[in-house]
């Protein structure tokens, strides 16, 4: 036989005649085995096997791209879903590829004997060819057809051999058709004709794994044939059984541990996720690995400038309700953690997000706020623990080799939330003061006495922290109530007054005990005379009620209704007291100048401008020239509208003084007790003055405490200016201070 008729006998032999392009679709018979073998042996002759497989790969690929992808598709597709469809589909493919894996079969036969082809080559690559083109991307709809067709054949399994039990109102065997359209025989023989299909046409993963069991067999019981295996060898399996199991709980816990930054975060809808990896990590010794792992996951995506505090708090509440599910000794916890609480610790605000979070104020601050509400909190009112608390002694479960020793297992294991998140800064006294600021700048703003939802807060918070801590913030509360009862008695006593005699205007006064409210904000501010007047009458009032006592106003602080009645049009505004004053002095004259109006209300000008810009906003003033400000009586309808930027602070500006201020107030507090200690004692080295301020200054929730590294910061600032000396270790006064 000559070669060019050997090519042309097996490429229209092992090729169908349809791909070529030679003939109609349809069935066709194989051809002659002899025939087919002498021409391959020519080609074999020629060294030219390995390019008629090329050439088969190539056909098959051009083919599946031109004819058997959108044929398979235009049988699977379609809507519904429907299970004959699918199976008809795969049935045609098999009928379209049995050809070709029947050809690449005969190659790799002929090819065998003079080692030039490994056994199943071509087939993988024909299944790889066939997975690229016909199944790289397949449709939803055909991943839905699947999932459904295996998802009913699997429940039908289930209830047949009793796996299952019956769900509520859906009768039938598990085809969901009810008990009279039962087709539960269809649909399991469908189950059974797909099953053949793609084990015939996709037969590679069984076929290695009976090779492979093959190959355990004759390593195991060193026989030829495989019989009933002896004790000896039993033993080997099940050791090898036991290694294989412990090799995939290994590789689980693994791929977990390589997850858990985002299981954290997705927790509790990844509580099932955790469970799995506790599985695996009570089989396996891989605790460091968690811990190494979660460390640098949480530094490197949490623990950086470009995350919001409230960001990284809901994380780490998240990770201790995570990882308290995950080791109940929550040794993990606290050794994964701290680096979280040490960056929290550098965070301004990690404070204020914290209370603000407790009293619900915060965005998704749920979590805090319902664990303040339990019913059986874990107190912090005396920080310490006792080993009477645990459970019954038998039920005593010793602590992981990696807990801390120095830490008592007891309090580890009981603590919640709220106790895991005060203890960042292991004092509770900032979190109290923190949140009488909180308490005082809401009350302060609600200009209506109510406080029930505080009153509530406070009490959920004794519970936490104790009653002692809390006493300023129920003085607060208190205030509040007597406020509007003295409130309520002067108004009684004006009704009383004939017309004439009663105030032009209501006033209403929140009355302040000022030892137990946190530090309030301080700004000059000089009232019109007809608003002193009125505080005046009140306060004469106040004195008749509340005998030897007297109150000391502060002007910059409150709320003022207003009625601007201008030519056309009369404005109603609720203002604060610095706006209220602003305007009211253009009752005597429709224009001012900034610098007079600053110098009328003893205001800074710079200050006073920004306040202007809500009148210029309202379309009361305008400013012709700059820094000239005139009454607009008629609003001007031709004019162009001008825009007025408003300045930030004017929104929910708080009542109460800065940290910073607050800050700066302490320091000079604790500057005239170091000036009296020096003044007595000479000279005092850095560590000695600090121990004495701890002894006498700071006590009382009104005064936080300074920490050395603050106190040495601000004695080199008094000793830069002057007012200190510093040499051989300890300070002095200057001498022209004796």
């Amino acid at each position: 036989m000559e070669l060019s008729a050997a090519w042309h006998a097996l490429s229209t032999g092992l090729v169908p005649a349809a791909a070529l392009g030679l003939g109609p679709e349809g069935p066709e018979s194989p051809a002659a085995g002899d025939e087919l073998r002498a021409a391959a042996a020519v080609l074999a002759r020629h060294g030219l096997l390995a390019a008629l497989e090329e050439w088969l790969l190539e056909v098959l690929q051009r083919d599946l791209q031109a004819r058997l992808a959108p044929e398979f598709w235009g049988r699977a597709g379609g809507e519904p879903p429907c299970p004959r469809r699918l199976l008809e589909a795969f049935g045609l493919l098999r009928r379209r590829l049995e050809p070709y894996l029947r050809g690449l079969g005969l190659l790799e036969e002929w090819a065998r004997p003079a080692g030039r082809c490994c056994p199943g080559v071509p087939r993988e690559r024909a299944g790889a060819l066939l997975r690229a083109v016909l199944f790289s991307a397949p449709p939803a709809d055909f991943r839905q057809a699947v999932r459904r067709f295996y998802g009913r054949s699997f429940r039908i399994y289930m209830r047949q051999h009793g796996g299952a039990e019956e769900e509520a109102g859906g009768g039938g065997g598990g085809c969901g058709c009810g008990e009279e359209r039962c087709c539960c025989p269809l649909a399991m023989e469908q189950f059974q004709q797909l099953n053949a299909i793609l084990g015939r046409a996709f037969s590679a993963l069984p076929q290695w794994i009976d090779k492979v069991i093959g190959w355990l067999s004759r390593v195991f019981l060193q026989e030829s044939t495989v019989g009933l295996p002896g004790p000896a060898a039993s033993s080997t399996l099940k050791r090898w059984r036991c290694h294989v199991q412990m090799f995939f709980y290994r590789l689980y816990a693994s791929m977990r541990i390589e997850e858990l930054f985002s299981i954290i975060r997705d927790f509790p809808e990844s509580k099932p996720a955790v469970e799995d990896l506790k599985y695996c990590l009570e089989r396996t010794n891989q605790r460091q690995q968690l811990l190494t792992s979660l460390k640098s996951a949480l530094e490197l995506r949490l623990l950086h400038p470009g995350v919001n505090t409230s960001d990284i708090i809901t994380l780490y509440i998240s990770a201790i309700k995570a990882l308290r599910e995950l080791d109940s000794s929550m040794v993990i916890l606290e050794v994964a953690c701290e680096p979280i609480r040490k960056y929290l610790r550098t965070r301004e605000d990690t404070v204020r997000q914290i209370v603000a979070g407790l009293t619900g104020d915060a965005e998704g601050s749920a979590d805090l706020a319902n664990e303040l509400s339990k019913a059986d909190p874990v107190t912090l009112e005396n920080g310490q623990e006792s080993e009477d608390d645990a459970s019954e002694p038998e039920d005593w479960v010793p602590d992981p080799v990696d807990a801390d020793p120095g830490k008592s297992s007891s309090k580890r294991r009981s603590s919640d939330i709220i106790s895991l998140l005060v203890s960042i800064y292991g004092s509770k006294d900032l979190f109290i003061n923190e949140y009488r600021t909180l308490l005082a700048d809401r009350l302060l703003h609600q200009f209506n006495y109510s406080a029930e939802r505080e009153i509530r807060n406070v009490e959920l918070l004794k519970l936490r922290f104790g009653e002692a801590q809390m006493h300023y913030c129920e003085v607060m509360l208190k205030d509040m109530a007597d406020s509007r009862r003295i409130n309520a008695n002067i108004r009684d006593e004006e009704q009383k007054l004939p017309e004439q005699e009663r105030p032009p205007f209501s006033l209403v006064a929140i009355i302040l005990s000022s030892e137990f409210w946190p530090p309030l904000k301080e700004e000059k501010l000089e009232l019109p005379a007809q608003i002193k007047e009125a505080m005046e009458a009140y306060a004469k009032k106040y004195e008749k009620l509340k005998a030897m006592r007297t109150l000391n106003w502060k002007h910059h602080l409150g709320l003022v209704n207003l009625e601007v009645e201008l030519a056309d049009r009369t404005l109603s505004l609720s203002v604060s007291p610095v706006h209220a004053a602003v305007i009211l002095h253009f009752q005597d004259k429709s224009t001012w100048t900034l610098e007079e109006l600053s110098e009328a209300l003893k205001v800074p000008a710079a200050s006073l401008r920004r306040k202007m810009t809500l009148w210029l906003q309202q379309g009361v003033l305008r400013e012709e020239p700059p820094g000239t400000f005139t009454v607009i009586e008629e609003e001007l309808k031709d004019q162009t509208e001008k825009v007025v930027l408003i300045d930030s602070d004017e929104e929910g500006d708080s009542a109460m003084a800065s940290q910073a201020d607050q800050k700066e107030e302490e320091l000079q507090l604790f500057w005239t007790y170091i000036q009296a200690m020096l003044t007595n004692l000479e000279s005092l080295s850095l560590e000695r003055i600090h121990s004495m301020l701890k002894i006498f200054v700071m006590t009382g929730p009104m005064v936080t405490e300074i920490d050395i590294q603050e106190l040495q910061v601000f004695l080199q600032k008094k000793v830069r200016d002057q007012q200190l000396s510093y040499s051989g270790g300890v300070y002095r006064l200057p001498k022209s201070c004796n």
